[in-house]
């Protein structure tokens, strides 16, 4: 039997990792089956990492199914934007006190949800930023800066994060988008599981 995507803990005895959507307890943060958080001191850790996500603002995190999110990794949600195009950039309305009239008819930058793909391994302590877009089957080094769109099945690293190389060719990049084995059911995953792990797309069990 495959593990069951509503158990917290699939590991005995681990408490370490976890299937992350059964932790969440923030409704603008939304996680696929089988996506695990591993985290060194306790899981509960992940929401305290996502950073700057005012229920006000209402931008959404949402990461797909199968991913691996080791400790550390932080998101930058869009209540950490100040203004870029003023002289200054100072928050001065949040004070008020004859202050509060600062930001009338003016607005913080917003770029939008977060949103990581399905199968996307994120390294120890990446850092995401507001609004950025991870294309499935991406690879994010430890310790990277995400600050702009990640393509599907690239791998990033540094800071700010540039793509180190892609991890297949183009054109099977591009039958892997097409397969879209994630959205496949459990089944069809179970019985193809020897061949994902591999790297010759013809094994594959359709």
């Amino acid at each position: 039997m495959p593990p069951n995507p509503n158990q917290t803990f699939p590991l005995p005895n681990y408490n370490r990792l976890c299937f992350l959507k059964n932790i969440i307890k923030n409704p603008n943060i939304i996680v696929g089956d089988y996506t695990y958080y591993d985290d060194f001191e306790n899981v509960e850790n992940f929401e305290k990492n996502v950073k700057y996500h005012f229920d006000f603002i209402g931008d959404k995190l949402i990461i797909g199914k199968f991913c691996m999110i080791a400790s550390n990794v932080t998101f930058i949600m869009n209540g950490a934007n100040h203004l870029t195009d003023a002289i200054s950039t100072y928050p001065f309305a949040i004070f008020g006190q004859g202050w509060e009239h600062a930001m009338d008819n003016k607005t913080y930058p917003h770029k939008g949800d977060t949103i990581i793909g399905n199968d996307v391994w994120i390294g120890y302590k990446a850092t995401i930023m507001p609004g950025v877009n991870i294309g499935h089957g991406a690879i994010i080094a430890a310790n990277a800066t995400v600050v702009k769109e990640v393509a599907p099945y690239s791998i990033v690293g540094g800071n700010p994060a540039h793509e180190i190389k892609k991890r297949f060719p183009e054109e099977t990049i591009a039958k892997l988008l097409e397969l879209a084995w994630w959205n496949w059911d459990l089944e069809k995953i179970t019985r193809n599981v020897p061949y994902l792990t591999g790297n010759q797309l013809n094994n594959l069990i359709l």
